[in-house]
């Protein structure tokens, strides 16, 4: 069953180049070597410059723990740990129709 995750992420003054750098990678390489994700969205608001949203839509939990697990989301998630101001993350699961 799909799996949906959003992620809000504030980020620090002066950071926000440095931060975009980096989650451009990791989305990209999410999507190339991640059989189960299938959309990573990164969008940004000019009406809050320093926040970046992440759509991310996986095949199920499982995929997303997969994510978690890589290697990829590893470096990035510590790359970007002194950038980040506050980071909120939901998950949903698709209602069956």
């Amino acid at each position: 069953m799909p799996y949906a995750v959003v992620v809000t992420f504030k980020i620090k003054a002066d950071a926000m180049e440095d931060f975009t750098s980096l989650v451009l990678v990791n989305a990209r390489k999410s999507l190339l070597h991640e059989d189960g994700c299938h959309q990573f969205d990164v969008a940004t608001d000019p009406a809050y410059p320093n926040e970046v949203f992440l759509y991310e839509i996986y095949s199920d939990r499982a995929g997303f723990d997969a994510h978690l697990a890589s290697a990829h989301f590893k470096s990035f998630d510590n790359a970007v740990a002194d950038l980040v101001e506050s980071k909120d993350l939901r998950t949903y699961s698709q209602v069956e129709q």
